[in-house]
C-alpha cells in the first residue's frame, strides 16, 4: 500500500484544531493505521496547541505527516525559531504546562529541528507494520503478499508452460490463497466482504460473457 507524505497549511487558531483532527483521522484511515488515531490526534492537538501558546494565535504554520521506517512522523512547522517548546513542570492544579509531557508520554520519540525560515517540532508514533510501504504482522498477509509477487513475475515472463499450473492447483490450496487474500485486504484497511462482493459479481460478469461468446 503506498503511504505517501502528506502535509497541509493552516493558521494556528483553537478553532482549527477540529478540522486538522479530522483529516488525521481520515489518513490514517486510508493508510490502515486506525490503531493509532487516538494517540495521533492527541499528539497533533499538542504540537498545535504549543504554537498558538508560544508563538501566538494567527501564526501560519503546517502539518506534516510521514512514515520514517515502521513510525508515524507527525510535524507541525511554525516561522519562529526562538519559541522552543519544553518539557513543562506542571504541579497538579495547573492549567497548563503539560502539552509536551503528553506528546512525550505518547511518543516513542519527538523533537525540534531548526531550519533557516522555520522549526519544526516532531514526534514519532511506532505502529505494526514491518515496512513503511508493507502491511500489519500476519502470516496470512505475508503468504500473499508473496503470491502477489509471485503473479506478477508470471505474468511478465510470457512462459506458456506456467499457464498450466492453475490445472495442477489443489482445492484446498485455492482456498487458502483466498483466505490470504482476505487478510491482506483487511491489513490494508479494505473491507474482506466488500471485496468478496466485488470479486463474486466481476465472475458472475465472466460467466455471462463466456455463455454469451464474447
Amino acid at each position: 500500500m503506498p503511504r505517501k507524505p502528506w502535509d497541509i497549511a493552516f493558521t494556528a487558531e483553537p478553532a482549527e484544531v477540529a478540522a486538522l483532527r479530522r483529516i488525521m483521522r481520515m489518513h490514517l484511515g486510508v493508510w490502515g493505521l486506525d490503531d493509532l488515531v487516538d494517540e495521533a490526534q492527541l499528539c497533533l492537538s499538542e504540537l498545535v496547541a504549543n504554537v498558538i501558546t508560544h508563538v501566538g494565535p494567527g501564526t501560519p504554520a503546517t502539518l506534516a505527516v510521514s512514515l520514517n521506517g515502521t513510525h508515524l512522523r507527525i510535524e507541525v512547522h511554525d516561522p519562529d525559531t526562538r519559541a522552543l517548546p519544553v518539557l513543562g513542570d506542571a504541579g497538579p492544579d495547573s492549567e497548563g504546562g503539560r502539552g509536551m509531557a503528553l506528546v512525550d508520554a505518547l511518543a516513542d520519540r519527538w523533537g525540534v529541528l531548526l531550519r533557516p525560515d522555520r522549526k519544526v517540532t516532531w514526534c514519532e508514533l511506532a505502529t505494526n507494520l514491518t515496512a513503511h510501504n508493507g502491511h500489519m504482522t500476519a502470516p496470512g498477509v505475508t503468504r500473499a503478499e508473496a503470491l502477489l509477487g509471485y503473479a506478477a513475475a508470471v505474468q511478465s515472463s510470457h512462459r506458456p508452460e506456467v499457464n498450466r499450473l492453475a490445472s495442477t492447483v489443489a482445492e484446498e490450496t485455492a482456498i487458502a490463497a483466498i483466505t490470504d487474500f482476505l487478510h491482506w485486504f483487511q491489513a490494508h484497511g479494505r473491507d474482506a466482504d466488500d471485496m468478496l462482493d466485488r470479486a463474486q459479481t466481476r465472475f458472475e460478469a465472466e460467466q455471462v460473457a463466456l455463455r454469451q461468446g464474447r
